[in-house]
């Protein structure tokens, strides 16, 4: 159980940020993101209340994260 804690903090922002990055687009970085672990809850990895809000959490860092990227990568010449 740790190791879903652990990975629920840090898996989703991760890959937020890296959707961003590789697509461009920070909505469609987040909405791979949401499909990804809409799937894994739906073949029933997600299964605690906690989980569900840590992955919540992760995924709004996540997207906070890569907000700031693409302000910065826009700003830069």
């Amino acid at each position: 159980m740790i190791d879903k804690l652990i990975m629920a903090m840090v898996l989703p922002g991760f890959l937020v940020v890296f959707f961003t990055r590789v697509t461009f687009n920070r909505y469609l970085g987040l909405g791979l993101t949401v499909a990804l672990i809409a799937a894994s809850a739906y073949k029933g990895y997600t299964h605690t209340w906690p989980l569900i809000i840590i992955d919540a959490a992760s995924l709004t860092i996540g997207f906070w994260l890569s907000s700031g990227m693409m302000k910065r990568q826009k700003s830069s010449p």
